[in-house]
């Protein structure tokens, strides 16, 4: 997690340099929404995932459903995270160009959680 945490800062430090892209102030460990609009799907999509992952963690407990379903619905709730993200920074933002590095970081995170459930699963096997 470390190396996907420095290797998130070198490339959006990169990626603002390259596309000039102002820097935003904001607190470490908080999530700004764009508008009241972002604050609700987004809070839609947090707590729908919730339930579909606590669902298919009890199908995988439970049932013995394969692991693979779990990696699908991570991939897919992160992925529709960042998208929304990034497509209200672009339509509504101050800066615009803020949704490359939101972009940028959803990439590296997503082949970082690839990355892990494919050790997980060969030290599984």
């Amino acid at each position: 997690m470390l190396f996907v945490f420095i290797l998130n800062l070198i490339v959006k430090f990169l990626l603002r340099r390259l596309m000039k892209i102002e820097k935003e102030n904001k607190p470490f460990f908080s999530y700004n929404h764009i508008n009241a609009l972002h604050r609700k799907i987004d809070w839609f999509i947090r707590i729908t995932s919730a339930i579909a992952l606590i669902v298919i963690n009890c199908l995988i407990i439970l049932e013995s459903y394969s692991i693979n379903l779990l990696l699908i619905a991570t991939f897919f709730f992160i992925l529709l995270d960042y998208a929304v993200r990034a497509l209200f920074e672009c339509k509504y933002s101050q800066n615009p160009k803020q949704y490359i590095l939101t972009i940028s970081e959803g990439i590296l995170f997503l082949t970082a959680i690839i990355i892990m459930f494919d050790y997980l699963l060969i030290k599984l096997s």
